[in-house]
């Protein structure tokens, strides 16, 4: 099966880059592994005209309108993707399918204790923009740097800084902040800096390249998502540990007018 291009992650980046493919009459199939990120969160922010929808129904309708512009969406694992003559190879669980560009919005993994991860996206969270409105005035802890703290009291007054995460506990299904000396503070939410991990493993095999963002090591790419192999785009948190998903929207329809003036000189 041949595709002019094949886009591996069904977010919000790569949603977004498909309906602009699509519409420019570009044969695009889009493989999403069903795990976006915000998948525990109820609800997304700071979309404009979209703030407070939860994240799958933004995407249920993302990919009904990819769809209706004659977009293919599939269901699959991306078993390896390898440089061919003319294009790329991508090997899902049952078959090939051939491309001649690719576009990464495969986003990032929050690596959250065991402990905290039934609670991840509702009393539990990374970013103060995203949820901070929700839990305004209310009693909150904040993990990781100290300065992050100042932040924090943008909503709330009453916030206590956890230098370690063994000092977060779970008593009675509340959240339990230990700070020095033993103490134990009941906390409404925290603020947790979880280590994220991107999805990148196809992208570095193919031998792209890296740099160091606020959260390690993270492919790199131009403005417009082009990566240091040719033909080979990403978009998202895949090489934005910063992007929300606004953000990552935007990326994939920047890197899809690239991979589309791309396609068009190549054929000039």
């Amino acid at each position: 099966m041949n595709r002019e291009v094949v886009i591996i992650g069904g977010g919000a980046a790569g949603l977004s880059a498909a309906l602009m493919l699509t519409r420019a009459r570009r044969s695009v199939l889009v493989v999403d592994g069903g795990e976006p990120r915000n998948k525990p969160a109820a609800h997304m922010h700071n979309y404009l005209s979209r703030d407070g929808q939860s994240p799958l129904d933004l995407l249920k309708h993302g990919r009904a309108e990819v769809e209706g512009y004659g977009g293919e969406i599939v269901n699959d694992t991306v078993r390896g993707v390898t440089k061919t003559d003319d294009g790329f190879a991508v090997e899902l669980a049952g078959r090939t399918v051939t491309a001649k560009r690719l576009l990464f919005a495969t986003g990032m993994v929050d690596e959250v204790p065991e402990i905290l991860r039934p609670r991840w996206g509702r009393d539990v969270f990374g970013c103060p923009y995203c949820h901070g409105w929700e839990v305004r005035d209310q009693k909150l802890a904040v993990f990781g740097e100290e300065a992050k703290v100042a932040l924090v009291r943008q909503w709330s007054a009453d916030v206590t800084h956890v230098p370690s995460v063994d000092g977060i506990e779970v008593v009675d299904d509340r959240l339990v902040a230990v700070i020095s000396g033993g103490e134990r503070i009941a906390a409404d939410a925290l603020v947790y800096s979880a280590p994220v991990k991107p999805r990148d493993e196809f992208l570095l095999a193919l031998g792209a390249e890296t740099h160091e963002t606020i959260a390690g090591p993270f492919v790199r790419t131009d403005d417009k998502g082009r990566t240091s192999v040719p033909g080979v785009y990403a978009a998202g948190n895949v090489t934005d540990p910063a992007a929300i998903v606004i953000v990552a929207a935007a990326q994939g329809a920047q890197a899809a007018g690239m991979i589309n003036m791309d396609l068009v000189t190549a054929a000039g």
